[in-house]
């Protein structure tokens, strides 16, 4: 385990060098981001970006979402996709907190550990871990790593872990992440994944990781036109 710790600090520390260190948004509300990555779910940055903007000007109180019909709802955040399924979990998330609290709030979540925010969301249908875990990285401002499709390339392809699936990688690198690193860590591993260790061609000859990287197929020629140096300085989660 303290090796592994240590081998991750290596790769934060190379790709700070690379892409430097990411803005980061202290205020974000746990609500926020939770709706926010809802929302996220299979699409762009972009459109789900969009889809909250139309949400919140629809709707400027998060108490005015229980007298709205899903069918309502699913019309504001269209653009996002899946807006009928996205806008059932939305519904059921604000039934469950005022329920919970009577509030539209997950103020009550800041007294519990890591694990229990994650028991306590993911009983909601359409919340998984890493919808969660977003919450507890950028709204609560907690020590993990959230992995979506780009995070569980680049973490198994450099040898940090061994994850079959997302949710088995998350739990294997939340194991070993050395505590601090986990926002800088999460987004220059996503801008990694979107600008170089993509999933056909990396450009593993302009990666930062190349002699850390474990990654058998390396492809060590380039003979098409890079981007490595670009960076989606969009977020979504940095921008709510």
């Amino acid at each position: 385990m303290k090796k592994l710790g240590i081998f991750v600090l290596k790769v934060n520390s190379r790709l700070l060098e690379h892409f430097g260190k990411p803005k980061r948004k202290l205020d974000s509300k746990p609500l926020d981001i939770l709706i926010a990555t809802i929302l996220s779910q299979n699409t762009s940055d972009k459109n789900s970006l969009k889809a909250y903007h139309n949400l919140r000007k629809k709707f400027p109180a998060w108490a005015d979402i229980k007298k709205a019909s899903i069918s309502q709802l699913a019309r504001t955040i269209r653009i996002a996709g899946l807006s009928r399924q996205k806008a059932k979990t939305i519904k059921e998330l604000f039934k469950w907190l005022v329920n919970i609290n009577q509030h539209y709030s997950l103020g009550f979540l800041n007294d519990l550990s890591n694990e229990e925010v994650l028991s306590e969301l993911t009983k909601l249908q359409g919340i998984g871990v890493k919808t969660a875990s977003c919450v507890l990285l950028f709204g609560m401002q907690r020590n993990v790593c959230p992995v979506d499709t780009h995070v569980f390339r680049t973490v198994n392809r450099i040898g940090i872990v061994s994850g079959s699936t997302p949710e088995k990688t998350f739990y294997a690198l939340d194991k070993i992440l050395p505590y601090g690193i986990a926002h800088e860590f999460h987004t220059n591993l996503i801008i990694l994944g979107r600008t170089i260790c993509k999933p056909k061609k990396p450009e593993c000859f302009n990666c930062p990781l190349v002699k850390l990287c474990n990654f058998k197929k390396k492809n060590l020629t380039s003979d098409f036109s890079s981007a490595s140096n670009r960076r989606n300085d969009i977020i979504l989660l940095d921008a709510i």
